[in-house]
């Protein structure tokens, strides 16, 4: 495979934590502008002046850092309606301020194969024991006015602080329906299999018809499916499960169809990016009513991703070091049962990338932050899926995140993946690799990047165009 090298030219510094970067072409302009959002709640674009700001929802975000300075909350989501240059359609997804709860189990949580309860732990009172509540809506940026909120369309009540979903709304080009990816609730190893549960909205990737009134606003606080009123069940379709945590799909364009590429960020082992064509829908009242009869059932046509059962290609395991050789790990299986239950109805992987990883021109991974086809002229990368890692584990006490690729296969197998060297000095400064974006016909690419992994360390976030290293 082709070495990459590619250089990195900071369009934009002295943000807070970038969580969303792409393009939009705003009511009345004929340009395509940049945009930025950041997990405190600021929304930024690119104009003929500079930097300018869109919305700024800081007020309305729940105050992030409770946990030691990291977080997994905040502004998570934005997405521009297909015709917002016509209509300033535009979509958020947000951890709303005033809503921290106490979470949803006293104690991290790790499984204990020789204790049963540990393996079928069930959230309950769930209106009291939560973390807390994010929420959906629509805005709209008027001609010559200011962006306002026009409804809610879902609102969730959340088990744990992490695992929300991250860059977690996209416009479907296939349906022009709004995809919503909600990570399984959090904690780790996802303590009450949320995300193989059918009317559970954690750990999903839903569609949704924005152009149907739900007729209620706002909608109750819900965390299933069978919770929501009918009409906005109707609104609702599930494209898949056993999700992690995840960033929104990105769709590629081959010939007459599109292929589907999703990361799901892993626990201990490995970090798995997913592809895929075929899928068919479920509307979530079919999942309602087919819940009553089989609650287990995998309706046909629904991609599952395999978690919990499945990490990647790998059956969930916890580490810990052997006593006899602190440089060894010992795996143990978390959920031997479901790994098997899930054997044969799991998608496979498109690449994998690991934790630990001793070969050459690899690296040892944290956690997948992007995954974006990319369609441009760098040499070495067109029709490539480009994806990013937080913090590679070689890189300390200096952290740098990773940027690699790999390619779909024409055959559809597996296949492995390489690194993309940059050329950019970072000097002393960390750089965790925190987001990554596109334009809109995926010929740019965007890194954004942060000094810091804590979200209370402000303005240490920079995004970065990734271009072919001719141009410098």
């Amino acid at each position: 495979m082709v070495k990459v090298k590619v250089g990195l030219r900071p369009i934009v510094t002295n943000l807070n934590l970038p969580t969303v970067i792409k393009t939009a072409i705003l009511p009345g302009d004929s340009v395509e502008r940049l945009f930025i959002a950041t997990q405190v709640g600021e929304i930024f674009f690119l104009g003929n002046e500079g930097l300018r700001t869109f919305l700024d929802i800081r007020h309305r975000v729940l105050k992030l850092g409770g946990f030691g300075g990291y977080d997994e909350r905040g502004l998570l989501g934005l997405a521009f309606h297909p015709h917002f240059y016509s209509n300033g359609l535009f979509y958020l997804h947000y951890s709303v301020a005033g809503t921290q709860g106490p979470g949803a189990l006293p104690e991290p949580f790790e499984p204990d194969p020789c204790n049963a309860e540990t393996l079928n732990l069930k959230w309950i009172n769930r209106e009291t024991q939560y973390d807390h509540i994010d929420t959906i809506e629509e805005w709209i940026l008027p001609s010559n006015g200011q962006p306002q909120m026009r409804r809610t369309l879902l609102r969730l009540r959340r088990p744990f602080m992490n695992h929300n979903g991250y860059n977690s709304l996209t416009f479907s080009p296939e349906t022009g329906r709004l995809v919503i990816t909600t990570g399984d609730g959090g904690s780790a190893f996802d303590p009450f299999n949320l995300s193989q549960d059918n009317l559970e909205i954690s750990g999903k990737i839903i569609e949704m018809d924005i152009s149907k009134n739900i007729g209620i606003n706002p909608p109750p606080i819900v965390t299933r499916f069978n919770e929501l009123p009918t009409t906005i069940q109707e609104t609702l379709t599930v494209i898949a499960k056993g999700v992690r945590n995840m960033s929104s799909p990105s769709f590629q364009r081959i010939q007459n169809q599109f292929v589907k590429y999703a990361g799901n960020v892993g626990q201990d082992l490995v970090e798995s990016i997913f592809a895929f064509v075929q899928y068919r829908p479920i509307p979530v009242t079919q999942l309602v009513q087919n819940y009553l009869t089989k609650p287990k059932a995998n309706p046909r046509g629904l991609i599952n991703f395999g978690w919990r059962g499945w990490e990647g290609a790998f059956p969930t395991s916890f580490m810990r070091k052997c006593a006899a050789n602190s440089s060894l790990n010992q795996k143990t299986i978390a959920f031997y049962n479901e790994a098997i239950a899930l054997s044969g109805k799991r998608l496979q992987p498109l690449t994998s990338y690991f934790h630990e990883d001793p070969r050459p021109n690899k690296f040892s991974g944290t956690a997948l932050t992007g995954v974006q086809a990319y369609m441009g002229r760098i040499p070495g990368l067109t029709g490539s899926i480009v994806f990013t890692d937080f913090a590679q584990k070689e890189s300390a006490p200096h952290v740098r995140g990773a940027l690699a690729y790999t390619y779909l296969r024409p055959d559809g197998r597996q296949n492995d993946f390489w690194v993309i060297e940059t050329n950019y000095d970072f000097g002393s400064q960390s750089a965790y690799f925190v987001s990554l974006g596109t334009n809109l016909d995926q010929t740019r690419l965007f890194l954004g990047v942060y000094g810091s992994s804590k979200v209370t360390d402000f303005h240490q976030g920079t995004v970065f165009e990734i271009v072919p290293l001719e141009n410098f």
